[in-house]
């Protein structure tokens, strides 16, 4: 949500091994560098970033990719593995849910003044895109992701997770205050074969602020070596 390659995986761009892979971060439309467009959320923007994503991938010559995915990133990629099985190598994700409860609607709201944000995680944001933007996108994000609360079950894409055929590794922070631990449990027993590795002092962005951990972790499952 409104994150950026910039903003949010600096480490992941720095510090994964180049010599093993070739890393590239991608901003959605609407986010990042990727404007204009605006961002809006029509009732299929995770398809669309899904398609936006291998669509890019394959103009950049890629024969095949794996992903790495964070929260809004993470659901991109469930969707994206789902729907191009022969495309997608491996996918590691992390602090993403295939559904919205009442809970979440809660956590949504909790967050849908910027106002509100620690000057810590707002700053990088508000530099990159004005206070106006960063502040109307951020409204607009939470009726978006709101507006699966209506759907049956509140799905974002748990009907597609069945169809991921990629080896899957699913990280949780343990003290994630954005996405509960049910979801990520949700996602290891729908996903056939996919790993569930927990991290106990993690919270959303994991990969931030363990960032050497979370690195290794990403790494030794791209290499085919067991977390």
């Amino acid at each position: 949500m409104l994150g950026s390659g910039e903003t949010d995986f600096g480490p992941q761009i720095q510090n994964l091994n180049k010599k093993l892979f070739t890393v590239v971060a991608w901003d959605p439309r609407g986010y990042g560098h990727s404007r204009p467009p605006d961002r809006d959320f029509p009732a299929d923007f995770f398809e669309r970033d899904a398609k936006d994503a291998v669509d890019l991938m394959k103009t950049l010559k890629f024969q095949k990719v794996s992903l790495l995915g964070w929260s809004d990133g993470g659901i991109t990629s469930l969707i994206a593995a789902a729907k191009y099985p022969s495309y997608i190598n491996k996918m590691v994700i992390w602090g993403a849910n295939a559904y919205v409860t009442d809970e979440d609607e809660k956590i949504y709201q909790g967050i849908r003044d910027v106002s509100k944000w620690s000057e810590k995680t707002r700053k990088p944001l508000e530099t990159l895109y004005g206070y106006d933007y960063f502040a109307k996108t951020c409204e607009k994000w939470v009726d978006g992701i709101n507006q699966f609360k209506h759907l049956p079950d509140g799905n974002i894409c748990g009907h597609l997770l069945p169809l991921v055929q990629c080896p899957t590794l699913i990280v949780h922070g343990e003290k994630d205050p954005l996405v509960p631990r049910f979801h990520a449990d949700f996602i290891h027993k729908h996903v056939r074969g996919s790993q569930l590795h927990l991290m106990p002092e993690g919270k959303h962005n994991l990969h931030l602020r363990f960032a050497n951990e979370f690195n290794k972790l990403a790494e030794d499952f791209l290499l085919g070596k067991c977390p």
